[in-house]
């Protein structure tokens, strides 16, 4: 039997919806997969807008973040503007949840407005702002909480938002309330651990008649705490000791190691009158003997006094060239022997090297994040610092390990730390 009139269409488009609903929810799978890969919040928060605007073919999205109180919008990410709009909002603040955005704060249901100036709690857009007229707009929550509000406006084929546009972003910012609130919480732990990182660090003493600085700074990486570490002593006999080093590992066990091998360290300085050489090598013993810790480098080194001036005594277990920066501005590396980690094989012998550490001198060790990036040797990243370092001569030392610091020669994916340690006139 032939179908009745106007029957053909139905049964003609009737696959072609199916097609369209298989491709629509296979996309929102992989958005959902692609929201919920990320775990730092700023980049949650942009890629909810950018998947949410593809799935509805939007042409601009925004994200409204709630305060912790939910009665207003606290940041506001808009995407989609070119270049000239967005010059042409300078100096406009954003919005803060008036108007009909606030409709959508106080009554978290998804909204569909197919004429924006029609609707009785719009406000209008301020000077510069893109002409928009249809908006959807939808709550992002998590186990109750309200997170905050996604709003996309302009279709590109000019049509209005319809319901299967709303089901598909509603799915989406579902699957992104999980994905902020993991964001959240991953940045909490991840601020936790190196908070607990900075507290294993020690303050630098008095080191009189010497003056000495520090800095320590994360790896750029989101799942990255790292092992470096630094420590500066006097000694009862009348020497100075600095050391840096490095654990090999990016987790809290990295962090942990540090800090027992530090202790450690600080124990051996103190009941023993050795060269670093011989020190390192008790460290690397008990280390083997009592713990199960990872592959460590480091610098250790004494300034010891004599009659004619300070002497630099060191032994270095694979750790990066000591930089010696005297007043006069010249910059050179104590290039010799660095011997292997701790935890490769105690049983090797240390090497030990002396110089003299001229008047007004300042002695330098850093740790590999300040000069390993993948895209240049590591010899032209060591002359980028010596010459940066002889560029700083003179001025005080928390200003010059800050601009060593700064100066990201290293890729950011490694934590880093400066020790600085000058010698009196």
């Amino acid at each position: 039997m032939a179908p009745a009139d106007g029957q053909t269409d139905q049964v003609i488009e009737s696959p072609r919806d199916l097609a369209h609903s298989q491709r629509r929810f296979q996309d929102l799978l992989d958005a959902v997969m692609a929201v919920g890969r990320e775990l730092e919040l700023p980049v949650v928060l942009r890629r909810v807008i950018t998947t949410a605007m593809g799935l509805v073919d939007a042409r601009f999205g925004a994200l409204g973040v709630l305060s912790e109180d939910g009665e207003q919008l606290e940041e506001f990410i808009p995407v989609g503007l070119s270049e000239q709009q967005t010059a042409d909002l300078a100096g406009v603040a954003f919005p803060h949840g008036r108007g009909l955005l606030g409709h959508l704060i106080r009554h978290p249901e998804p909204l569909r407005v197919p004429e924006i100036a029609a609707h009785p709690h719009s406000v209008g857009f301020p000077a510069g702002h893109p002409p928009m007229s249809t908006l959807l707009g939808v709550a992002i929550s998590s186990r109750g909480r309200v997170y905050g509000n996604l709003y996309l406006t302009e279709r590109r084929d000019g049509r209005p938002f319809d319901r299967g546009d709303q089901d598909v972003v509603v799915a989406l910012a579902g699957a992104a309330g999980l994905a902020i609130e993991n964001a959240r919480l991953y940045r909490q732990v991840r601020t936790n651990a190196e908070y607990f990182q900075r507290l294993l660090l020690p303050r630098l003493p008095d080191l009189a008649p010497f003056r000495a600085a520090a800095v320590y700074r994360p790896a750029a990486a989101p799942d990255h705490v790292g092992g470096d570490w630094y420590d500066a002593l006097m000694l009862s006999d009348g020497a100075c000791a600095l050391v840096i080093g490095d654990v090999v590992g990016h987790d809290l066990q990295a962090a942990a190691t540090m800090a027992q091998t530090r202790s450690m360290l600080r124990a051996l300085l103190y009941d023993r009158r050795t060269p670093p050489s011989a020190v390192l090598t008790r460290l690397d013993r008990t280390l083997e003997a009592i713990t199960d810790n990872p592959i460590t480098t480091a610098c250790l080194v004494r300034i010891e006094p004599g009659a004619d001036g300070w002497t630099l005594h060191w032994s270095s277990a694979g750790h990066p060239p000591p930089l010696l920066l005297t007043a006069d501005g010249d910059a050179r590396y104590l290039l010799a022997e660095p011997g292997l980690p701790l935890g490769v094989d105690a049983a090797v012998p240390r090497p030990d090297h002396r110089c003299p550490l001229p008047g007004g001198a300042t002695l330098v060790l850093y740790t590999d994040g300040l000069v390993e990036h993948p895209d240049r040797t590591l010899d032209s990243s060591l002359d980028a610092l010596a010459r940066l370092a002889a560029a700083h001569t003179g001025v005080p030392l928390d200003d010059l390990c800050r601009a060593l610091a700064d100066a990201r020669l290293g890729d950011g994916r490694d934590d880093l730390a400066v020790l600085a340690l000058s010698a009196p006139v």
